[in-house]
């Protein structure tokens, strides 16, 4: 069977950062954090986000809220895209 969680903790080891910098992204809405049995869990689905933004904060120097605008932007970018990919092949049927 498949791990679906890993510990904050061995995250945190071996990504070289704090285990409240984890708690930090949890509390503005950017990763997702699983509670079992008073042991903090970091969803499988959520290790490249939460890569992506550990190399946002720490190779490119952004701050937490500039970090939440981002991904809420390439978020929303990638809506688009798929709305738009959608549409496409709606045309396409009509052509």
């Amino acid at each position: 069977m498949e791990q679906e969680y890993i510990l904050i903790t061995d995250f945190c080891l071996s990504h070289k950062i704090e285990t409240h910098f984890v708690m930090e992204l949890y509390e503005f809405g950017l990763v997702d954090i699983v509670v079992k049995e008073n042991v903090q869990y970091l969803p499988i689905k959520q290790l490249p986000k939460a890569e992506k933004i550990i190399r946002l904060y720490s190779d490119l120097d952004i701050n937490l809220e500039g970090i939440s605008v981002i991904t809420q932007l390439l978020n929303r970018i990638e809506k688009m895209q798929d709305e738009i990919t959608h549409l496409k092949n709606r045309l396409d049927l009509y052509e």
